[in-house]
């Protein structure tokens, strides 16, 4: 169901929050919406079943602007991330229909769960970086290898985009770090596989869910300054020397978030 909620003084600071996570998603490779759930809820005091369905179509514009920016500049390899895709459609459903059984505490609490398991997950990948790349360079000399791996993060990184509204970016980097793709084809592929996953889940979530046309027109009057600015930033920046710090930085994020949906 669509519908317009009454505009609120608060409302002003979302597209400020819009820019940022435009930026910030089109550079770390994922459309943001990891960051608009908790930010909705926990801010905003929208309902979760709704901040889910709502943060999916606010987040869409920012993958959509940043993987067209990201395809201008070269840096999307589309023979892996449709792989990748594909499963993660199927997640889509799947993680929608694990949001349809559980109730709004329940949801804010696995969000929470999920969060601080993923901040950990990229502070033992940052920490094994190197031991990690000797062996994928050995795992890579066969490709079925290379496709099982893409079909299990994309159905993973699918199912968490349909459970909580997110990009569902953890599971799509994780998979395309571990194939040794350079950083900035990472970056690139990732926004147009959570693309593709958050309109499937926005397809999946649409008839039972809720979409607040008001944040989302405030939300995205940033979001889309942000993603145009996200792709310049990638392609100018060396990244290799500060990758190992804004991980770090990425994963105190995380916990943060966490602990406050599980808490509050």
């Amino acid at each position: 169901m669509i519908f317009h909620s009454p505009v609120e003084p608060l409302y002003l600071l979302l597209p400020l929050i819009g820019l940022i996570v435009g930026l910030f998603g089109t550079v770390l490779g994922g459309g943001g919406g990891f960051f608009f759930l908790p930010v909705l809820t926990l801010i905003f005091n929208v309902p979760p079943q709704t901040a889910v369905l709502t943060s999916l179509v606010a987040a869409l514009p920012i993958g959509m602007v940043g993987m067209l920016g990201h395809h201008k500049k070269g840096n999307i390899d589309f023979k892996v991330g449709w792989i990748f895709a594909f499963f993660g459609v199927l997640g889509t459903f799947l993680g929608a229909y694990i949001t349809s059984q559980i109730n709004p505490e329940q949801l804010k609490d696995y969000f929470g769960f999920y969060a601080i398991i993923l901040a950990i997950s990229v502070i033992y990948g940052t920490l094994k970086n190197n031991i990690i790349k000797i062996e994928n360079i050995k795992w890579n000399f066969r490709q079925y290898i290379r496709k099982s791996k893409a079909a299990f993060f994309g159905l993973g990184g699918g199912t968490i985009s349909g459970a909580f509204g997110t990009s569902g970016t953890g599971p799509v980097l994780a998979g395309l770090l571990s194939m040794q793709i350079p950083l900035k084809m990472v970056v690139g592929t990732s926004l147009m596989v959570v693309t593709v996953n958050a309109m499937s889940a926005i397809t999946a979530h649409a008839l039972v869910g809720q979409i607040d046309l008001t944040l989302i027109g405030f939300l995205t009057v940033g979001s889309v300054i942000g993603s145009i600015m996200g792709p310049k930033i990638v392609s100018k920046a060396q990244l290799d020397n500060k990758e190992n710090k804004a991980r770090y930085l990425y994963a105190v994020v995380l916990i943060l978030i966490g602990l406050l949906m599980i808490i509050k």
